[in-house]
């Protein structure tokens, strides 16, 4: 039980007594009827005992006021204590408070730190990918410009000659040929029909062998197969170009470029796209039997690069053969000539040595051979005691 609920529960019960007693009082004072018979004794008593009620009365209401007092007085010091309690743990509340927004604070920076970025980040994306699309629309609008030159090259006959003439000097160009040294372009050659043919190109090989190239190809009816609207268009438009590549085929082997002895015992045949090469290979896969049968080799971008690879291969090869050849000549004359000169250097060196030989003799036999009788003939003038006298410069002079 806390202090004060007993504060209370004590000013409750003085308050009771103080009540009871008043209402004692109250009694004593009033009419007792038929009581009061006989009188005298009866009012010496009642006046007595309505005294002391008074008293009692009046003592009751002071420690009544007494406990009320000591019950405020109490309930203020509890009140105080309770309200300085409650102060602190309010100074307490607000440090966790003011602790809780300062950590809600710097979590708020964080966060608008993080926001903020994630939004530079996001503009940055943004224009990046804004950038993206620009340089995919320009790359959309260059294809179909591509594609636009690619349908004006379809449609003209002429124009599409150019266009396989130029993928083949790329590739040619590409493949290390270079133009006078290792082929020529359209140059007319007298067939054995007496006929005038004009090949696009001409491959030089080993010994004077040529190997001709044309790279003329039909694709009127590949380009109206590939703009066509229906099935039905599409099957006629390609029936219409295989029949076509055949014609050109059939075409190429009344050219005569095969009958001229320099020419090799093959034609290439150039097709200046992979697609259509693979639309042949796919819709009449037995057209390039066909043409191998007459001599006709079928090349697309790739596979010409292929073969020129292996002629450019083959003639370096016949060229370092031949140069070996050279070679293994030039060493066999330096070898005849080689032997030759050392018998003239043995020749030589024999006679150094015999020279040398009679130089030592001379300069130890001979010489001391002639020495000795010099030797003597000074012994005998010192004998004698005779003395070699030089003759001065006049004698010499006129003896000269």
């Amino acid at each position: 039980m806390s202090d004060l609920a007993l504060v209370l529960i004590v000013a409750a019960a003085a308050t009771g007594i103080a009540a009871g007693v008043a209402v004692g009082v109250k009694m004593a004072r009033g009419p007792m009827t038929d009581a009061r018979r006989g009188a005298d004794f009866g009012g010496d008593f009642g006046g007595d005992l309505g005294g002391a009620a008074v008293g009692v009365a009046e003592a009751a209401r002071d420690a009544a006021r007494a406990a009320v007092d000591e019950a405020l007085r109490h309930m203020n010091t509890m009140l105080v204590g309770e309200r300085e309690r409650s102060g602190a743990h309010l100074d307490h509340k607000k440090e966790l408070i003011d602790e809780q927004l300062r950590t809600m604070g710097e979590q708020l920076g964080s966060l608008t730190d993080l926001v903020v970025g994630v939004e530079r980040d996001r503009h940055r994306s943004f224009g990046e990918l804004t950038e993206q699309l620009r340089q995919q629309h320009v790359g959309v609008a260059d294809l179909t410009a591509t594609a636009q030159q690619l349908r004006e090259v379809l449609a003209s006959a002429k124009v599409r000659g150019q266009w396989g003439e130029r993928m083949a000097d790329d590739i040619l160009r590409f493949s290390g040929l270079i133009e006078g040294l290792n082929y020529r372009k359209q140059k007319g050659i007298a067939t054995v029909a007496g006929g005038h043919g004009i090949p696009d190109f001409t491959f030089f090989l080993p010994n004077g062998r040529l190997l001709h190239m044309d790279v003329k190809f039909p694709l009127d009816n590949y380009a109206r197969y590939v703009e066509a609207a229906s099935d039905l268009e599409r099957k006629q438009y390609r029936d219409a170009f295989v029949r076509d590549v055949r014609a050109r085929v059939k075409e190429l082997t009344t050219r005569g470029y095969l009958d001229n002895d320099d020419a090799v015992d093959c034609l290439l045949l150039f097709i200046p796209n992979e697609s259509v090469y693979a639309f042949i290979h796919e819709h009449d896969p037995e057209l390039l039997d066909h043409a191998l049968g007459q001599k006709i080799v079928v090349c697309s971008p790739l596979t010409l690069y292929a073969v020129l690879a292996v002629v450019r291969q083959a003639v370096e090869n016949f060229t370092l053969e031949r140069q070996a050849k050279e070679i293994l000549v030039l060493l066999g004359q330096f070898e005849q000539q080689w032997s030759k000169y050392t018998d003239k250097l043995d020749k030589v060196q024999r006679s150094f040595n015999t020279v040398h030989r009679d130089y030592d003799e001379l300069m130890t036999t001979r010489h001391r051979a002639l020495a000795r009788p010099l030797d003597k003939l000074a012994q005998l003038r010192r004998d004698e005691g005779l003395s070699l006298v030089e003759p001065d410069d006049d004698v010499l002079a006129l003896e000269a």
